[in-house]
């Protein structure tokens, strides 16, 4: 996925009321841009490090720039931007990228179902039993390589496994499928020293027969790029 825009650099100073961040231009001066990130970004704010931000031409918007890639305290870059985590899963299962999930015919995106009123990422049919796909943006690394999902309590992301987990009961395939957004992740496990019941709700989805995958993702800010290039490992046990 690369931007027709070029992104903009800037020096983080400072993340606060969770959507905006302060950053320092190369003349010295400064700007608030929109941060497009719900969670607790740990490990991802180094203040006085490299960022860079997309700028929008929209006339309605009160911030027209937008973060997107953060360097974080151990030097790695981090795609915070969680909003582009399912254009790129999309773009990686179309170029075949995702090999578990090749062979489909047809993409649909938030695709109403289950019984806990969700909506689907991306449903795939035309290739056996339909294909529930649920994404989830990783940008949380503790200790070498070692990503974790969520950095934040999310009662929305066990909602989702426990929706994937009935799918699979009803004769559908369900995937839910790692982005990982940062540069120095191998493998990714449920984070159960940040939220314990996500991650009961992910191993138990797992008994269940919802299938799990992590593609890392190749940052190159300079030219505006981003995309899923590879498979990492996923810790699918406690």
């Amino acid at each position: 996925m690369k931007d027709k825009q070029s992104w903009q650099r800037g020096q983080l100073l400072r993340r606060y009321k969770r959507f905006l961040a302060d950053v320092e231009l190369s003349d010295g001066s400064s700007l608030t841009i929109h941060c497009p990130n719900t969670g607790s970004m740990r490990e991802c704010l180094a203040p006085g490090s490299p960022c860079w931000f997309s700028h929008s031409d929209s006339k309605t918007r009160k911030y027209p720039n937008t973060w997107e890639v953060a360097t974080t305290p151990t030097g790695d870059l981090a795609g915070i931007n969680t909003g582009r985590a399912n254009a790129l899963v999309r773009e990686a299962i179309e170029a075949g990228v995702i090999a578990e999930l090749d062979g489909y015919e047809t993409i649909k995106a938030e695709v109403k179902y289950g019984t806990e009123n969700s909506r689907i990422d991306f449903l795939l049919t035309g290739g056996g039993a339909d294909c529930y796909v649920e994404v989830k943006n990783v940008t949380l690394m503790e200790g070498q390589g070692q990503g974790y999902f969520p950095d934040a309590v999310s009662t929305r992301g066990s909602k989702h496994l426990r929706e994937l987990a009935a799918m699979v009961e009803s004769g559908a395939r369900a995937v839910l499928v790692f982005c990982v957004q940062h540069s120095g992740i191998e493998r990714v496990a449920a984070a159960e020293h940040i939220d314990p019941a996500y991650s009961q709700a992910f191993y138990n989805a797992i008994a269940r027969g919802v299938e799990v995958l992590a593609y890392r993702a190749e940052i190159d800010p300079a030219n505006s790029h981003i995309v899923l290039t590879r498979p990492v490992e996923v810790q699918l046990t406690p």
